[in-house]
């Protein structure tokens, strides 16, 4: 029977009622018992209207989930419930509620079992996995079942993305049946802190947001930005304390995130060895890069940094030791670079192990040493070449196996070129020879500015099926801080590797990004319409170089002898004209097209903010980025003007428009450093001594915030100096 039979019958009834108390004589009494069946016949029609209206609507409202489950099953119809019937939940088992957010957060524990439409229980069974659940959503309960307190964490999480999109979109719940549980046990991201920190609050947002997406750890590459007790040299003066750390260190276990250190050992060690206290341990008098590995007192210092790094940090389950990008010599010892490498991964690992910490090493130098690691990044070289390779050197390997700690977490990382049937093939040495192997990829490799590549979600994917499909129990998402562009940069990358190693591979990239756009910025802007972040790369990537001379990088020029006279682009000069729009063509070419671009996604933003989409100070960063670049290609066009001009007076106008927009440049920095810096510290402190740093990391050549805008600095520079 359908809404409108039901309401014709309790009409036709009520009708009768009223005709027969009309046509009769009757007592009070008997009007009175009229009057109560009257008054259920109504209560009835209107039970009747709701249970019938919903048990009969569609579900037409979008619900996403980020990561996806391991199994749904959605009904096309609505539950009787909606969000403010929430209110109450109860545990027969006696559970707590779990740490929950947004709307969840109201819900609290009823007294009686009567008042709660949330039931939940922790019920441990053999045959599930950690953090597994289940969670049913139906008319009148909602019923979850953990099988521990991460798995009741999640499945809240999981509750509290049905509330926001019911919320979003004015709409009940959907009726669903949900099994889930992880398909990679360790997910951990990399917190690489190295060249700055970000203000204390934004570790603890993150952390929210990190916990959200049912990531379970962090390797935090701490160097100098620990006050160490033991070795108070190595730590900066702006470090974080010990008892900092810790407090951060809880608040992430409470969430279920584990913080392990990873404390740069054998090489990166510029951050201890720069001191002047400390550089007798080098293995190079002339570079900071590297310990002396055949030295004691290395172990000593080593160790100190370790214990007090396992006090900042003590809920966590490893300790990275790095190990990486590093040759010594032992001091001309005559010994190999290899055998030098296993004697101090030897004796880290044992001290890890001694202090209940799983070593992990970075498995780049056995590699390289041996003569493998050209198999790994060649795209060009056929498996049966790479055989060939291995065939020939493998023995450099094996003959030092008994060397290698069987302790320890052999970490092969590889950013572009995780499918490579080489990256496969050394994986596969470490793990049939009984060592444990876990895999690394990046949501940002060395792209100046932000993350390009669709945040490299490729090779997050591919990383992760190779992990899934070997049974390797943790993979790593690296973020390095090299090039150090804003963390809310990083975050849909950190979605992705959340999406792929919870959830698996069900979903392809386009609809893992239509979900992204729905959990981040709202329901309302998961379509095309609203995808700016892919359209930035080349724009971005254009910009990168774009003020230097061909062949030349912008992270080398503070490297390099006179950037500014040899670097940096030539400017027009006024009795050649038309020269420089000719030797700049393509990038003046480039600069048309993009910045059409660049127009396009600022329209998109300024949509989203005006719409009220959430992730507002992720909008705030983008901005900045847009317009930096537009800056750039702002100059590049008045710099092409000036070079063809008809008439001294136009020469003039270019030319004084040109140092207007020198003078403009302050203001765009200043308002990029003002959004910046709502999270992050963008100065290091003003004793701090700057690394040696082989590497050219941008974010380590300069004190202040100079270095985000090294070759805008320097063109000005030259504009100054030339008009």
């Amino acid at each position: 029977m359908d809404l409108s039979s039901n309401m014709i019958l309790v009409l036709i009834i009520s009708m009768t009622s009223f005709s027969f108390f009309f046509k009769f004589s009757i007592s009070f009494k008997e009007i009175l018992q009229i009057m109560k069946y009257f008054k259920l016949l109504v209560l009835s029609f209107i039970i009747g209207i709701i249970g019938c209206s919903s048990q009969g609507s569609k579900l037409k409202n979008t619900f996403q989930l980020l990561p996806s489950v391991a199994e749904g099953t959605f009904k096309d119809k609505s539950s009787r419930l909606d969000i403010s019937m929430l209110k109450f939940a109860y545990s027969p088992t006696g559970d707590s509620l779990p740490i929950r957010y947004g709307l969840s957060k109201k819900i609290i524990i009823a007294n009686l079992v009567e008042n709660s439409n949330v039931e939940f229980s922790i019920l441990p069974q053999e045959n599930r996995i950690s953090e597994s659940y289940s969670l049913e959503i139906g008319h009148e309960k909602i019923k979850i079942e953990a099988q521990d307190k991460a798995g009741l964490f999640y499945a809240f999480i999981t509750l509290n993305q049905f509330l926001e999109d019911a919320s979003d979109q004015e709409s009940d719940l959907p009726l669903v049946k949900i099994k889930d549980s992880p398909k990679i046990a360790f997910r951990p991201i990399h917190l690489d802190v190295k060249h700055h920190l970000e203000k204390k609050s934004y570790y603890y947002d993150l952390l929210d947001e990190l916990a959200q997406l049912k990531i379970n750890g962090i390797i935090i590459e701490i160097e100098d930005k620990l006050k160490y007790k033991r070795r108070p040299e190595v730590g900066s003066s702006d470090a974080i304390s010990i008892e900092e750390w810790k407090k951060i260190s809880k608040y992430a276990f409470n969430r279920n995130i584990k913080i392990s250190p990873l404390v740069q050992g054998l090489g990166h060690a510029s951050f201890i060895l720069k001191h002047d206290k400390n550089k007798f341990l080098r293995d190079d008098l002339e570079s900071d890069w590297a310990f002396n590995p055949l030295d004691p007192k290395t172990y000593n210092l080593q160790y100190d940094l370790y214990k007090d790094a396992f006090e900042a940090f003590p809920h966590g389950k490893y300790l990275h030791v790095g190990g990486d990008e590093v040759n010594t010599t032992g001091k001309k010892s005559g010994k190999s670079a290899l055998e030098l490498n296993l004697i101090w991964l030897n004796k880290v690992s044992d001290f890890a192990v001694e202090h209940d910490r799983i070593p992990i090493f970075w498995d780049d130098m056995p590699l390289k040493q041996a003569g493998l690691m050209g198999t790994i990044y060649n795209k060009k070289m056929s498996p049966k070449a790479v055989d060939s390779v291995w065939v020939a050197n493998e023995s450099n390997l094996n003959r030092f196996i008994e060397q290698f700690p069987k302790n320890c977490v052999y970490m092969r990382w590889n950013y572009d070129m995780a499918e490579s049937y080489g990256n496969g093939k050394a994986m596969n040495w470490f793990s049939s020879n009984g060592f444990s192997v876990m895999g690394a990829t990046a949501g940002q490799t060395r792209w100046t500015l932000m993350p390009q590549m669709e945040s490299n979600i490729d090779q997050i994917r591919i990383f992760t099926e190779q992990s899934i499909n070997r049974n390797y129990n943790g993979l790593l998402l690296t973020l390095w801080d090299d090039d150090s562009p804003h963390f809310e940069l990083y975050k849909r990358g950190i979605s992705a590797f959340a999406e792929f190693t919870w959830g698996g591979l069900q979903r392809s990239k386009a609809e893992f990004k239509k979900v992204y756009r729905h959990r981040t910025f709202g329901p309302n802007f998961e379509s095309e319409e609203y995808a700016f972040i892919d359209r930035l790369d080349k724009p971005v990537g254009l910009w990168t170089n774009l003020l230097v001379e061909e062949g030349t990088h912008r992270n080398a020029l503070n490297q390099l002898k006179n950037p500014i006279k040899n670097y940096i682009i030539d400017l027009p000069e006024l009795d050649k004209k038309g020269v420089w729009t000719q030797k700049y063509s393509k990038r003046l070419a480039d600069i048309k097209v993009q910045s059409e671009v660049l127009n396009e996604i600022r329209k998109t933003i300024a949509s989203l903010q005006a719409k009220n989409a959430s992730a507002k100070y992720n909008l705030e960063v983008y901005s900045e980025v847009i317009n930096l670049v537009d800056y750039n290609f702002k100059l590049m066009k008045s710099l092409s003007l000036l070079d063809n001009t008809k008439s001294t007076e136009e020469e003039t106008k270019m030319i004084e428009d040109i140092q207007n927009l020198v003078f403009e440049f302050k203001e765009v920095r200043n308002q990029f450093e003002k959004v910046y810096s709502k999270t992050r510290k963008i100065n290091k402190p003003s004793d701090y001594i700057l690394d040696q740093d082989h590497h050219r990391h941008p974010a380590n050549q300069s004190i202040n915030f100079d270095w985000q805008f090294t070759a805008e600095l320097m063109l000005q520079t030259k504009i100054k100096n030339y008009f």
